[in-house]
């Protein structure tokens, strides 16, 4: 049994150490938001933050995980930022087929949390590791910095 800290939930999974989270969350807690595709870590449609870092759930096992937060697609009505992006990615008209959509606002999520006002290329960065098949990169660049202009006038 392991004691899984997600969406501020603690959560008892009954599996072996080695599965991926991703399976943990999808099959085990019903929490579907999170996205199978590449299985391999290479898409980031999966992807989760663990301890408020963007990490690919396929890739990390559900043993390497107690005692650390785990916060999911779910997780947004209590978490601002995330909150924020996604809001953003519906005034910016981002998705489209919307698969991949979930691990894109994760990962832009944990880039804002990191660097509330990323240049053009620090998006870039951050994100290029996340694949869509649809092609919206320019979207999706345009909506993270919506939402970093959004967070930065809350705080100011």
């Amino acid at each position: 049994m392991k004691n899984l800290m997600i969406n501020g939930e603690l959560y008892q999974v009954d599996a072996p150490d080695q599965m991926p989270l991703l399976w943990a969350l999808r099959d085990l807690l019903d929490m579907t938001g999170t996205k199978y595709s590449c299985g391999k870590g290479l898409c980031g449609a999966c992807t989760v933050h663990v301890n408020g870092d963007a990490v690919r759930s396929c890739r990390v096992s559900i043993g390497s995980l107690e005692g650390r937060t785990i916060t999911t697609i779910e997780g947004a009505a209590t978490h601002p930022i995330l909150q924020t992006v996604q809001e953003a990615w519906y005034q910016t008209d981002v998705p489209q087929c919307g698969y991949c959509q979930s691990g894109q606002i994760m990962s832009a999520t944990a880039l804002l949390a990191q660097n509330p006002n990323p240049s053009l290329e620090e998006i870039h960065t951050a994100m290029q590791a996340n694949l869509c098949r649809c092609g919206t990169y320019v979207r999706i660049r345009k909506a993270i910095q919506t939402a970093a202009e959004q967070l930065n006038a809350n705080q100011n």
